[in-house]
C-alpha cells in the first residue's frame, strides 16, 4: 500500500487519474439520482455500446473512428427521442435492440478488418491513466 502512495506522488499520471476518477464519481453521484428517478439509467448503456458499431464500421471502410462513433451515438439518440415523443411505449426495448445491434455490427465489422484491433475495446472501456 504505501508503495502506491510512493508511486502517486511520484508519478504526474498516476495524480491525474486520481483526479478524474473523484471528479467522475462526483458527477455521478450527482447525476446518478436523476437518471435513476427519470428512468433512463439504461440510456448512457444503449447509446454507448451502439456506438461500437459505429467505429466499426467507419473503420472497416478507412475512416476516423471517432467519426463514426459521433454519427452513430447522435443516430441511436435521435431515434431514440423520436420513438419517445412519437409512439406512447417505454423507450427501454428500443434501448436494448440498439446495444445489441450496435454491438454485433461492431463486432461483424471489426472482424473484417485484417490485423489485430484492440483499440476498439479500449474506446468502449476506456483506461483512466490515458486521461490527459
Amino acid at each position: 500500500m504505501s508503495e502506491f502512495f510512493t508511486a502517486l506522488f511520484q508519478y504526474q499520471f498516476l495524480q491525474t487519474a486520481l483526479l478524474a476518477g473523484l471528479l467522475a464519481s462526483v458527477g455521478c453521484g450527482v447525476m446518478g439520482p436523476y437518471v435513476v428517478v427519470k428512468r433512463i439509467a439504461f440510456l448512457a448503456g444503449g447509446i454507448a455500446h451502439s456506438v461500437l458499431g459505429g467505429m466499426g464500421v467507419a473503420l472497416y471502410f478507412g475512416a476516423d473512428p471517432l467519426i463514426g462513433a459521433l454519427v452513430a451515438a447522435i443516430l441511436a439518440a435521435l431515434l431514440i427521442g423520436w420513438v419517445r415523443l412519437n409512439w406512447r411505449t417505454s423507450e427501454d426495448t428500443l434501448i436494448g435492440a440498439l446495444w445489441a445491434i450496435g454491438m454485433a455490427i461492431g463486432i461483424l465489422f471489426i472482424s473484417r478488418i485484417p490485423g489485430y484491433q484492440a483499440d476498439l475495446v479500449s474506446y468502449l472501456f476506456g483506461n483512466i491513466l490515458l486521461v490527459p
